[in-house]
Formats: C-alpha cells, sequence, structure tokens
C-alpha cells in the first residue's frame, strides 16, 4: 500500500510505500519502468543509514532508483526491519536470521502485488550484505536471481571495540570528502539513522556467521570494495580467501571501485557502481535464461 511516510526528499518518479513482511510493517521506495520491467532489483541498506542511500539527492546522477527504471527495472529499496516504518515496532532491532525472515516476507508480498521481470537482484550494502548473504544461504528457488554487495567482507580491519562505536567513526564511512558532491552532508542528514541495539550486538560475531553462510549461497555474487575503504580489509589475499568460501556461487566477481568511500552510492562514483550493478544484472539474467 502507499505510506504517507514523509522523512526525506525523494527523487521524482520514486514513491513511498509499505510491505507486510509477516506482521512487521516495512517501509521502502519504489521507482518503476515505463511498461513490464526486465528483472527487479531489491536493495538493502547498511547500518545506521535508510532506504534512501539508493536515491541520493545531492546530485541527480546518484540515484540506482531512478537509473535503473529508466533503463527498464523496477527498482525497490527496502528500510531494513528495526529501520523507517518498522523501528517503532521494533526498536530493539532484530538479529541477522530474524531480518532474513522478514526480508524474504517482505519480498513475497511485493512480489505477489507487483511484475518483477526475470527476477530479482538483492543490492545491499554494509551491514545489508549481512542480511543479503543470509537471505541467499535460505533461498529456495525463488526467482533470486544474484548478490551484489559492497562495503561488506569478512574481515575487520578494526577491533570489536571500534565496530561497535560505529557511526562516530565518520572517516571510516565516508573516506575524502572530495569523493562526494558538495551537498551531500546537507541532503542526507535524513537517511541517518540509529542502529538498533540487537544489530549492533551482531556485529563481532560477523566472520563467524559469514564462514557458515558463505558455503549455502548457490547463486552468483558481485562483491565491489571502494578505494578508500576503511571497515574491512580488503587486500589480494583477503579477498581471495572471502572468494575461497563461497564453494557454492557458480561465479563470483571481485571488484574494486576507484574514487570511492565506504558509501559508495552517495559519492560521486555512484553512477560507475550502480551501472556495473546493472550489468552483473544482465548477466544473471542470460545464466537464468540458458539454465545454468
Amino acid at each position: 500500500m502507499e505510506s504517507t511516510l514523509a522523512p526525506g526528499a525523494v527523487s521524482q518518479g520514486v514513491r513511498r510505500i509499505t510491505l507486510d513482511a509477516g506482521g512487521v510493517t516495512l517501509s521502502a521506495l519504489l521507482c518503476e519502468p515505463e511498461g513490464t520491467p526486465r528483472a527487479t532489483v531489491v536493495a538493502v541498506h547498511g547500518g545506521g543509514m535508510s532506504a534512501g542511500y539508493f536515491d541520493g539527492q545531492a546530485h541527480p546522477e546518484l540515484s540506482l532508483l531512478t537509473l535503473g527504471a529508466r533503463l527498464g527495472y523496477t527498482v525497490l529499496a527496502v528500510d531494513r526491519p528495526g529501520y523507517g516504518h518498522s523501528a517503532a515496532q521494533l526498536p530493539e532491532g532484530l538479529t541477522v536470521a530474524e531480518q532474513t525472515d522478514v526480508l524474504r516476507a517482505g519480498i513475497d508480498d511485493f512480489t505477489a502485488k507487483y511484475p518483477t521481470g526475470a527476477g530479482i537482484l538483492l543490492v545491499a550494502h554494509s551491514f545489508g550484505g549481512k542480511l543479503a548473504l543470509s537471505a541467499a544461504a535460505h533461498c529456495t528457488g525463488d526467482g533470486l536471481l544474484g548478490l551484489d554487495i559492497s562495503g561488506c567482507g569478512h574481515r575487520y580491519a578494526v577491533t570489536p571495540g571500534v565496530i561497535r562505536k560505529g557511526l562516530k567513526h565518520i572517516a571510516r564511512h565516508w573516506g575524502p570528502l572530495r569523493l562526494y558532491p558538495p551537498d551531500t552532508f546537507r541532503s542526507s542528514g535524513s537517511l541517518v539513522a540509529p542502529m538498533p541495539e540487537r544489530e549492533a550486538g551482531e556485529l563481532p560475531r560477523w566472520p563467524e556467521l559469514f564462514a557458515t553462510l558463505a558455503p549455502r549461497v548457490r547463486i552468483p555474487v558481485r562483491l565491489t570494495f571502494a578505494e578508500h575503504e576503511g571497515w574491512w580489509l580488503h587486500g589480494d589475499k583477503d579477498l581471495a580467501d572471502l572468494a575461497a568460501q563461497l564453494t557454492a556461487a557458480p561465479r563470483i566477481v571481485v571488484d574494486r571501485q576507484p574514487d570511492a568511500g565506504h558509501n559508495i552510492s552517495l559519492g560521486w562514483a555512484a553512477r560507475s557502481y550502480h551501472l556495473r550493478t546493472l550489468a552483473f544484472l544482465e548477466d544473471c539474467i542470460t545464466r537464468a535464461g540458458r539454465g545454468a
């Protein structure tokens, strides 16, 4: 249904909706193409952010939602459980496993009401990448074509104590300020939200959880690390080990995004990253079409 939520501006053609996710109401941003979509992108934001991360307002070229719709895809950016509309219902948030069930229920509600084309690409950033990997690990052939994840590795570049401080480490989230349009920090104020406590409590456990989930992912995976990524170890050996743990994935792509910080989709590099994301989706559509 249409939502009356009002925080933050959205791009022209983007509208706010809500999803019934098994009794949890999730807010979301939706942008649809003219006619039947070629496929659908479901975008999942990181910790301390919101769905508007994928509809950056500092420059017209930043929005994944409007770019995807112009190129023939439906793009749905979801406020994860504990954010947006569901923050009041879930003030402590949910664990990754619990969020997985809610997200999948929300996607089921969406696909029952809207055409999705060839299937769904999960696009995720930072903590959202953890949720996307969990969702894929529990995938049972329900139209999920692939995963495209940025800003999420398997080995932290910081200590557990620093991880818990989260948003206080501005440089790790953003990198050099020259990477972003001048109006970024004013326009991004409405995107920031507190990280729920139960979600934050799982941060130190991620390397262990990744090792459990990674071998169960059976769809193509693309992982992108910004040039100025500060939260994750992303040297060649680290990335080789990460990819090696995705033992069941039929295709693994590891990319580096030049001139970008952790928040890639809010910087000047957003359009380049988003176009590569949609190119990866096309590869996934081709693979699915030939029954590979």
